[in-house]
């Protein structure tokens, strides 16, 4: 079983369902509400738990009724929250987001993420002994993420970077990470000055850009290479990359071979998008190993 530990965000996603996106100024009758569990670091933890991994998550809530649901969530899901700690008298996480006309339009909070520092992370340096991958995103400090980026560097622990929400990184944590997973408008901020093959062409077997419906891109050496996305009947989007990077980080976990962990990572994050909620409709690896 792969171990691998997610750095990260967790939220309370606050979920409005409407036909039509308002605009500036603008009020629409919605169709439903609902709160569920959310957090790029927490939705990467839930799905690669669902898959199969030892899962350990490093992060704050805050220390309220959503950081209860939260921690709750995890233990469900039966990621070990060991290193998520309650922040006294701050707010949890929240992401607010509208699904409409086939996409979703999301506004994070961090609020207690930001309590993700870099000695907080010196807090937790138990949680890397054996691990096989590390997974980090940015909805918490960016300070926190290079200094991750050094700690599995100094390790020998390979570390996936999902950049996003998108912001430029340093040259240092670009070189530390094993693996890099923009999609294409993150993609287009972090290498404003390449064009999308030339950046492939820069980081081989690293740089692994997702273009959505189309699939996934990057450059094995000697040529590009896009690996084809499975088409589903979309209900929600919110969480697919997140289930795209966890299916992904387990595969190669454990020793599959790039194509494959594309494959199989593409495979997951389709049957994520037929369901409601960033987490509702993360599948288990009985259900992605059914579809392949």
């Amino acid at each position: 079983m792969a171990k691998i530990i997610v750095v990260g965000s967790s939220s309370i996603d606050l979920v409005v369902t409407s036909s039509k996106r308002p605009g500036a100024g603008e009020t629409v009758l919605g169709e439903s509400f609902k709160t569920v569990p959310g957090g790029k670091g927490a939705n990467q933890a839930v799905a690669a738990a669902r898959l199969g991994a030892d899962v350990t998550m490093v992060g704050r809530v805050g220390d309220d009724h959503f950081g209860e649901a939260i921690l709750n969530n995890f233990k469900f899901n039966q990621v070990s929250t060991d290193y998520v700690e309650p922040v006294t008298h701050m707010e949890s996480g929240t992401a607010h987001i509208v699904l409409a006309e086939g996409d979703n339009s999301i506004v994070v909070i961090k609020a207690a993420n930001n309590e993700v520092t870099p000695g907080y992370i010196e807090q937790s340096m138990d949680a890397y002994s054996g691990a096989d991958m590390v997974m980090i995103q940015q909805e918490i400090p960016e300070d926190t993420v290079t200094h991750v980026s050094r700690v599995c560097q100094k390790l020998g622990i390979p570390l996936l970077l999902n950049p996003a929400p998108a912001r430029s990184l340093e040259d240092e944590v670009i070189e530390n990470a094993a693996y890099i997973t923009p999609n294409e408008h993150e993609a287009e901020i972090l290498f404003s000055h390449l064009s999308v093959s030339e950046a492939l062409r820069k980081y081989p077997n690293k740089l692994f850009v997702t273009e959505g419906s189309k699939g996934v891109r990057y450059y094995d050496g000697e040529s590009e290479v896009l690996v084809p996305s499975y088409q589903v009947e979309a209900v929600d989007t919110t969480g697919a990359g997140d289930t795209f990077n966890a299916a992904f980080a387990v595969a190669l976990a454990e020793g599959k071979p790039i194509v494959e962990s594309v494959r199989f990572a593409n495979r997951a994050a389709s049957l994520s998008v037929t369901k409601f909620g960033a987490q509702g409709g993360m599948p288990t690896r009985q259900e992605v190993e059914a579809q392949m």
